[in-house]
């Protein structure tokens, strides 16, 4: 069984998943950073995977993207990083980023480095459903990866529900219309959306993200979802003044309250 199936099927909610760009603050921070993730109680984690136009982050997720390339980061050393990781975490592990790269590595090849090294999801938010349905579905059905669907306020509710009824592992609940980045608080407009998504009675666990930044959003998100994903506030907590381990457990103790 996969294994974000066997986490919401054992927890159902204030499930925590963390974002982080691979390579990011130093090259080699990568699997230290998945080591303290796991020790400090998250659920899940999300690794970044560096590109030079990652549109739909915003500015502290793009200057680590950056970062990252600059530090020589590349999908092919990643999987070299991840190699081992199955030794240190059981926790499932998804790869998030854009199409181009996966493209240049080649789709099937990508999702067969992604099976061997136990990775369970991909988030990639710039491929059309329709042309992964079409082109891709087989693949990632035979190597057992599931592609994580994003809706958004702006996702006719049809849409969603035909998403919801394709999808495996959780639908990603996009909270803004904007870019990646830290908020306070839910606006009234994003409770009406997630609210609106209640109301459809979806099959599919869901989990908020864009815009979490302390344990106020993430409560906030855990009573409108299954749980919420962090990526800005915890990159910026990455690159701290403490060392990766302080830093990593200090963000996690926060945002658990």
């Amino acid at each position: 069984m996969n294994r974000i199936d066997k986490l919401f099927q054992s927890k159902k909610q204030n499930i925590l998943s963390i974002y982080f760009t691979a390579g990011f603050p130093a090259f080699n921070d990568t699997l230290t950073t998945i080591q303290e993730l796991d020790k400090a109680g998250v659920d899940m984690i999300e690794i970044g995977m560096p590109f030079s136009d990652p549109v739909a982050d915003g500015p502290v997720i793009q200057r680590s993207n950056e970062k990252a390339l600059s530090n020589g980061m590349t999908i092919k050393l990643l999987f070299k990083q991840l190699a081992w990781v199955r030794e240190t975490t059981d926790l499932p592990l998804i790869l998030m980023g854009y199409i181009n790269p996966v493209f240049r590595f080649g789709v099937e090849k990508f999702l067969h480095k992604c099976q061997k090294t136990g990775i369970d999801g991909i988030i990639i938010p710039d491929l059309p459903v329709e042309e992964y349905r079409l082109s891709y579905e087989l693949f990632f059905e035979k190597y057992n990866i599931y592609n994580i669907f994003l809706i958004s306020p702006q996702t006719p509710d049809d849409r969603i529900t035909y998403l919801d009824s394709i999808s495996k592992g959780f639908l990603y609940m996009v909270s803004t219309a904007a870019t990646t980045g830290a908020i306070n608080n839910f606006n009234e407009s994003q409770i009406t959306y997630f609210e609106k998504v209640n109301d459809l009675s979806l099959k599919t666990p869901r989990l908020i993200g864009f815009g979490i930044s302390n344990n106020e959003t993430f409560v906030q998100a855990c009573n409108f979802a299954n749980g919420a994903i962090i990526g800005s506030s915890f990159i910026r907590a990455l690159d701290g003044n403490g060392t990766l381990t302080e830093n990593v457990h200090e963000f996690i103790r926060k945002i658990r309250g």
